[in-house]
């Protein structure tokens, strides 16, 4: 199965996505809009962006955690990944991402 993308509203009002690959894992978190259009257009970046492995920036944080900002042209953050394990699990999230961002299926969960 293919991944696919969760439109869902915050408690503050605001929109975010998700990106779910085919198994139901979340790959890919979005920043917060605020509109449902704001948040439209950032899933169209992730849809154009993903294939390209030069938008990856992969990270270490503080506790030494893996983890990947996917990058927009213009250097924005478009999405972030979960916390990994190991730099080899991050990677294997990289290939998810880029495996399943072009996907065209849009779950709208805020209606």
């Amino acid at each position: 199965m293919a991944g696919w993308y969760e439109v869902n509203r915050a408690s503050d009002g605001q929109y975010r996505f998700v990106l779910k690959a085919g198994n139901g894992e979340v790959i890919l978190n979005s920043e917060l809009y605020k509109t449902k259009a704001s948040a439209m257009n950032g899933i169209a970046s992730v849809q154009k962006n993903s294939p390209d492995d030069v938008r990856y920036e992969r990270l270490m944080s503080k506790n030494d955690k893996a983890y990947f900002n996917l990058k927009a042209a213009n250097h924005q953050v478009i999405g972030t990944s979960q916390l990994y394990a190991s730099v080899q699990s991050r990677d294997k999230g990289i290939e998810s991402v880029q495996n399943n961002g072009s996907s065209d299926t849009i779950k709208d969960q805020t209606v």
